[in-house]
């Protein structure tokens, strides 16, 4: 039998290193899937709920492995569910590829049933390279080009097969005039910037009397060269979300996370540091980063357009993160004054205390949510993934969870999706089947699309080397961290109508299907429940009975934000009669005489 347009897609898909694709079935897409099915394992497909979580584990499979990442959907609404999973790729830069149907070529501009333009649906979320196929011989430049510019570029890329071009007999191009004879291979290049520009990044450090360095995802197999740096310059580093992984937070110099999901430690930093090193982020918030004009900046990053893009740096350095600081450190001066450092380690010791009591402190309509996830940094294992969902959850992963080396966490980082945590721990767990995997997740996101998911690890779980997968759920029965945002941004009482969300037996569901469920509702049993959890012979689904009314409070509190939560009081919460005077009591006392404020 002769080879199919969809079985040459297979075999040089396989060909470019593929060897996993999330998706979902349609007539659309029949002809690859028959591919898929001929070539008897060559590639792992992985089928999902929902074509959105197909895109999310493409892009979680790009962020943990450094891999393209690959999803598949039929025509019509199969390719417009891809969307946002695709917008979270885009938006932290990782190389993925959507295959996608389309109706016969001869019924296109017929109106005919899921007809869709996909090219201009798709332009935005993959312009870098978006194209419909119209021949056979044109689909093997189109793989290669789709794949190549994914991984160089670390973008979106995306082909459009009609479904009658997927089962013609494949055909080579031509040797003729308007033809493409494109071959397979990528190597990423060495990206260093040249030793002037080092030398002038280089004075600039040597020159400040207290550095600090923020790192993102750019900087995650950077850990060495960054630990080197820091020491040198008597540092302290701050860690964007996506850069959570980057160092270990036993390092008494690493200050956390930054932004409103941030720590004190590294707020502090920020406001008094005169000279800042930001190397692969793209840390949205330019309010958490010095005053413009309080310090001299230099900036490391593979994307010249992220360069003095949140602050105006000095110094804008092309180049990997790992091989510039390589090159960097010869020529840094040992700071022999440790003032600086000393302060910071003083002020990160003073933080976790202040974490601990606050992950301690009882909660009055439930277990504290801040004690869920600081029971589980003593016993996760060093080499575990973790995801976290969008949401009040995202906030005591930030600060409560103590990364170790050797472990590997991330979530949708520029479009902080909700839905992300469950289909990342999957994506997660098939890349390293034999790793604990545990996902953190707000029950909104739960019932948005994560729940069903679990379906997706209860059909495949025993395929994996060890079972520990572990989704902890906090059901509040309310959209949290709009609520806080509601109280805190606008001034405005808690709105049932949005906020509140029905309760659900996640654990009963989760025993439902197959899986472990445990529940807990004390915050004495939480550390228990992780124990059992990573003891169970299967995947687990933890359930926490969570108190909504801990805040997710940030690291520094304006005047105006502690206004707009007094006004909010005045208004009348419907949770007024709860926690909301004692955290009142944290909000004002921050802006009080006597107390650090910010002068508006």
């Amino acid at each position: 039998m002769s080879a199919t347009v969809g079985d040459f897609l297979i075999e040089r898909l396989h060909a470019w290193g593929v060897r996993r694709i999330f998706g979902y079935p349609g007539d659309g897409i029949n002809g690859v899937f028959g591919a898929l099915s001929r070539a008897k394992g060559k590639i792992d497909f992985v089928q999902v709920r929902h074509e959105e979580m197909a895109a999310f584990m493409a892009s979680a499979h790009a962020k943990f492995t450094g891999e393209l990442g690959v999803c598949i959907a039929t025509s019509g609404p199969g390719a417009s569910h891809l969307i946002t999973g695709l917008y979270d790729a885009h938006m932290d830069h990782m190389p993925v590829l959507a295959i996608t149907g389309q109706q016969a070529r001869a019924a296109l501009g017929g109106h005919y049933q899921q007809e869709l333009d996909l090219v201009s649906m798709f332009k935005d979320v993959a312009g870098a390279f978006v194209q419909q196929a119209s021949v056979p011989s044109q689909v093997r430049h189109l793989i290669d080009r789709a794949v190549r510019t994914a991984l160089s570029q670390r973008k979106v890329t995306a082909i459009i097969l009609p479904n009658d071009l997927q089962d013609l007999e494949y055909e080579p191009p031509a040797r003729k005039h308007g033809t493409l004879h494109s071959g397979v291979g990528f190597s990423a290049p060495k990206l260093v910037p040249y030793d002037t520009d080092l030398r002038r990044a280089a004075e600039v450090l040597n020159e400040g009397k207290k550095v600090a360095i923020l790192v993102g995802a750019g900087a995650l197999n950077a850990t060495e060269e960054v630990i080197s740096v820091a020491e040198k310059l008597a540092a302290g580093v701050a860690k964007a979300l996506l850069g959570k992984a980057a160092l270990p937070d036993d390092l008494s110099w690493v200050t956390g996370s930054i932004g409103l999901l941030g720590t004190k430690p590294s707020y502090d930093m920020m406001m008094e540091c005169d000279t800042l090193l930001m190397i692969g982020s793209g840390f949205p918030y330019s309010e958490f980063l010095p005053k413009e004009g309080h310090a001299r900046g230099v900036q490391i990053d593979v994307k010249a357009d992220m360069l003095s893009l949140r602050y105006p740096m000095e110094v804008n350095l092309v180049g990997d993160s790992a091989e510039t600081l390589r090159a960097l450190l010869p020529m840094l001066a040992e700071k022999t004054d440790r003032a600086w450092r000393e302060k910071i380690e003083g002020w990160t010791a003073e933080w976790w205390k202040t974490l601990e009591k606050r992950a301690l402190e009882p909660a009055k309509g439930g277990v504290n949510p801040q004690r869920s996830v600081w029971e589980l940094s003593p016993r996760i294992p060093s080499d575990a993934l973790v995801t976290s969902d969008s949401g009040s959850c995202a906030n005591w992963y930030a600060r409560d969870l103590k990364v170790q080396r050797g472990m590997m966490c991330s979530l949708s980082g520029g479009l902080a999706s909700m839905g992300a945590a469950v289909p990342y721990a999957i994506a997660a767990k098939f890349a390293y089947p034999g790793r604990a995997v545990i996902a953190l997740v707000g029950d909104g996101a739960m019932q948005m699309n994560n729940m069903a998911e679990l379906i997706t690890v209860s059909k495949y779980w025993k395929r994996w080397l060890k079972p520990r997968w572990i989704c902890m759920v906090l059901n509040n029965q309310d959209l949290n961290q709009v609520t806080w945002e509601q109280r805190v941004m606008e001034g405005d009482p808690k709105f049932e109508a949005s906020q509140d969300i029905p309760s659900v037996p996640y654990h009963k569901f989760a025993e439902l299907i197959g899986l472990k469920g445990i529940y807990v509702d004390d915050a004495d049993h939480m550390g228990a429940a992780w124990d059992e959890a990573f003891a169970a012979d299967r995947p687990v689904v933890i359930e926490v009975k969570a108190d909504p009314n801990v805040p997710p409070l940030p690291p520094h509190i304006t005047m105006a934000q502690a206004k707009a939560f007094a006004t909010t009081l005045m208004k009348g919460d419907p949770d007024q009669g709860n926690v909301l005077l004692d955290t009142a009591k944290q909000v004002l006392s921050a802006v009080l005489p006597g107390h650090k404020d910010e002068k508006k």
